[in-house]
């Protein structure tokens, strides 16, 4: 339907088995998401691409170590290895998936400074992407999310699109997890809690 809208979030190797932050089972997604491209009229990709030395890198933080938080200016900060730097081939979408059909990519994390998880904002939660006034002027009033990982970018790219007033399913069968303590039991419950409708094929 016109008035709806496929978001890829982040297919990148990367965060692929294999990657600098692979999530397991990541790569399984490709052929599921791929049919979802086909089936869809509009396809939206976001993009992980920090610049080297990113400011949510565990490496740009000496003492620290991946998966510790620090304290930002903007809120707690999660940790990272350092991964879809800029122009690498860990940046790059996975080989196996079609994106040809994709008529926008919202790329983020690319300011130094601050992380950024959402579609639609930066981990400040003020500073936006552009993607729901994009989806506004096409008169899209309905998307699915789908790609990696469920508990970080895809849980705040569902809660901020639930915010900003669409319609939001998350295709659960074409999400993987991270899992951090728990953490996709708990983004789960807390999309379930915001209105977003969670499908399994």
């Amino acid at each position: 339907m016109a008035s709806e809208a496929l978001i890829v979030v982040d297919l990148q190797n990367d965060f692929c088995p294999g990657g600098a932050l692979g999530v397991a089972g990541g790569d399984e997604i490709v052929p599921i998401i791929n049919r979802l491209v086909h089936d869809f009229e509009h396809v939206i990709l976001t993009q992980d691409w920090h610049p080297a030395h990113h400011s949510s890198f565990a490496s740009s933080h000496p003492g620290k170590n991946p998966f510790e938080t620090v304290q930002m200016a903007y809120g707690p900060q999660t940790l990272w290895p350092d991964h879809c730097v800029q122009g690498t081939r860990g940046a790059e979408f996975h080989p196996g998936f079609v994106h040809d059909k994709a008529e926008l990519i919202i790329r983020k994390g690319f300011r130094p400074a601050i992380d950024s998880y959402s579609a639609f904002f930066e981990n400040d939660h003020k500073t936006q992407t552009g993607l729901a006034g994009y989806l506004r002027e096409r008169g899209i009033r309905t998307v699915t999310i789908a790609g990696l990982a469920t508990d970080y970018c895809v849980a705040y790219s569902a809660l901020d699109s639930v915010g900003r007033g669409f319609t939001t399913n998350i295709r659960l069968d074409a999400c993987r997890g991270i899992d951090l303590g728990g953490s996709v039991a708990t983004m789960v419950s807390e999309m379930k809690a915001a209105g977003v409708k969670l499908l399994d094929g």
